[in-house]
């Protein structure tokens, strides 16, 4: 069997692994990526497009049911579920297309097949029948992660959903059970609810989001109720069984048991690796306990020629986590001296009102040793936030009183998702609060809050009253 043999190869197309290929390209480094499925992976065709585009028309089909209070009078508002469907495909189609020409332009071979290792410098692909050889002087493992299977509850994508089948459906259900109340299932049902359809979330610790601030998650949790979404936290589903044309799961509450009727069920209860089947064994990488591949602090695993990054990795789980990984793999491999040095990672959650973090919170900023200062304004004094009939929320900035630096902010409130950017460049950069105080932000728009958040670190804003 002729085995064509590689500088590079990247294992998975996704935004980890056909940045990393692109990049290694550019870097004159003689790269393959090998994918099994579409390239741009979960999230360009199953996850991150698709259910923010599901979530951008959801909340335009909401404002219009409330667009009388702006003095606009409509009427018939109807949705079609089919052609939101197509709309989404056309996206993503659009996107995945993309990636194929960027990587065909920049002269990186894509093999579709399953590959796996046949010893630490071979990999064998499989396609149908159809068996090759890949020969590689080093490799990057960036074959991500996949929904986990609730026991008693296996997805079969028609009653019981996963993340992937939710977003492929050609009818709004009237009613939903949500098991688990993390990012994907409170981004769901953010949306659906907004459709019209009932949605109960049933969250097994004692918060929604869990691991998010507590006063982040209540404006949101306001928000959905408003909607009125059910949230069941402290409590786990434990059974289910069709019941007419839905179904009735059985939630073990504090109070007790509690039948939850619906049409049908979401299983969005966390992700596990794709690691079964690659043979890392074979090209000695280890795994954690929970099967996530082991690497050190520059992304090398225990087979030292192979990098891993992405979710295959672990937790954060953040496309944008796995693109910098990617671009700092192909650097390392192409000998360029980096090393992955993320001072502020970011992360969005895209409910409404959005929740946006980087750096450290207060208490995380404390157990660190810091001496913390903290200031905060409300989206209901920004001008801008108001007149878009958005002003739930607020902007929260985190410093070290000592130094002045801006150790971490959150947000919670309409586009943190983009005003989060202002604060992870201040913490990659050093920057002190005075400097996002003394920044000239453009009026009226929503980064003012960010400056006005600044300001209170230090008693000075000007259109709150400031509290020592």
């Amino acid at each position: 069997m002729a085995v064509r043999q590689y500088e590079a190869v990247v294992l998975g197309a996704g935004p980890a692994g056909y940045v990393c290929a692109i990049r290694l390209a550019q870097l004159g480094v003689d790269t393959a990526v090998i994918e099994r499925e579409q390239v741009g992976g979960v999230c360009l065709n199953w996850g991150c497009i698709p259910s923010k585009a599901f979530i951008h028309v959801a909340k335009l089909y909401e404002e219009m049911h409330h667009a009388e209070a702006f003095g606009i009078q409509v009427s018939g508002i109807k949705l079609d579920a089919k052609k939101l469907q197509a709309w989404k495909e056309g996206i993503v189609k659009q996107l995945t297309n993309g990636v194929s020409q960027l990587l065909k332009a920049n002269k990186v071979e894509k093999v579709v097949g399953e590959a796996s290792f046949k010893d630490g410098n071979t990999l064998l692909v499989r396609r149908g029948s159809e068996t090759s050889e890949v020969g590689f002087r080093r490799a990057v493992i960036a074959t991500g992660a996949r929904p986990i299977e609730l026991p008693g509850f296996a997805v079969d994508h028609k009653t019981i959903l996963d993340a992937k089948s939710s977003l492929a459906l050609q009818q709004i259900p009237k009613s939903l059970v949500i098991i688990g109340g993390g990012v994907i299932g409170m981004e769901m049902g953010t949306y659906f609810a907004k459709f019209g359809c009932k949605v109960h979330i049933v969250e097994l610790t004692e918060q929604l989001l869990p691991g998010t601030e507590s006063d982040l998650v209540r404006v949101v949790e306001r928000r959905l109720q408003k909607n009125g979404v059910e949230f069941y936290t402290g409590a786990g589903a434990k059974s289910w069984k069709k019941s007419g044309s839905g179904v009735e799961v059985e939630v073990e509450t504090k109070e007790g048991t509690v039948k939850l009727k619906a049409e049908k069920i979401l299983s969005a209860v966390g992700f596990r690796p794709n690691t079964e089947g690659l043979g890392l064994d074979k090209a000695g990488v280890a795994l954690d306990e929970k099967h996530f591949v082991n690497i050190d602090a520059n992304l090398a695993t225990t087979a030292k020629h192979i990098l891993a990054i992405g979710d295959v990795v672990g937790p954060p789980f953040l496309a944008h986590k796995g693109s910098k990984q990617g671009l700092v793999a192909a650097a390392i491999i192409a000998g360029e001296g980096a090393s992955y040095d993320v001072r502020a990672m970011p992360a969005a959650i895209f409910t409404d009102p959005e929740i946006a973090t980087v750096g450290m919170s207060e208490s995380e900023a404390k157990a660190a040793g810091y001496k913390t200062g903290v200031g905060r304004f409300a989206f209901a004094a920004s001008g801008r936030a108001l007149s878009m009939a958005q002003s739930d929320g607020f902007v929260r900035v985190v410093r070290d009183v000592d130094s002045d630096r801006l150790l971490g902010m959150q947000i919670v409130g309409p586009n943190a998702s983009e005003l989060i950017a202002e604060g992870a460049l201040a913490i990659e950069m050093g920057a002190t609060v005075e400097d996002l105080a003394l920044t000239v932000h453009t009026h009226p728009t929503l980064p003012e809050a960010t400056m006005e958040a600044a300001e209170a670190a230090h008693h000075q804003a000007i259109h709150m009253v400031n509290r020592k």
